[in-house]
């Protein structure tokens, strides 16, 4: 309720009308429900979630695999072992973000060769005498071309 009193008393200050969307500057807090211990598993202990590949490489009883003689294993050990999927050096944000600077300044550099460094044209186009020699190829019925028609620009 202090917010509200807060927000009320910065927008009176401020002149502002305050719409009751707007009251609440906050985010509901997320309740959490614990996660139900898996019956089958007992009194084994709960793990944290960390990949080996995270751990130091030296100072373990089994050095390839990174962990000591009698140290419990983890329920998904298949994928937070050494053979598991790797895990990312970078974040996956971070990722997504320099893959899609990467694609525009490559596309980027595809517009600006397509349409900014073509050069003119080097040679003036052919043109026919006799309305693009119609009658010389056997009239339009025959090739079907379209006869040229000149046009002044102004």
């Amino acid at each position: 309720m202090s917010s509200l009193r807060l927000i009320s008393s910065v927008a009176s200050k401020r002149h502002l009308k305050l719409s009751p969307l707007s009251w609440r500057a906050y985010a509901t807090p997320a309740t959490f429900k614990p996660q139900e211990k898996d019956p089958q598993l007992a009194d084994y202990p709960n793990l944290p979630w960390v990949s080996n590949q995270e751990l130091p490489a030296r100072g373990w009883w089994d050095q390839q695999m990174r962990r000591n003689f009698g140290d419990p294993i983890h329920e998904y050990d298949e994928v937070l072992s050494m053979w598991g999927p790797d895990t990312p050096p970078i974040p996956p944000h971070k990722a997504l973000f320099q893959l899609s600077l990467a694609i525009s300044a490559f596309v980027g550099f595809g517009f600006l060769c397509k349409y900014i460094l073509v050069p003119e044209r080097p040679t003036v186009p052919r043109e026919y005498p006799y309305s693009g020699l119609v009658r010389e190829l056997g009239g339009l019925e025959e090739n079907k071309a379209r006869e040229e028609t000149e046009e002044i620009d102004e």
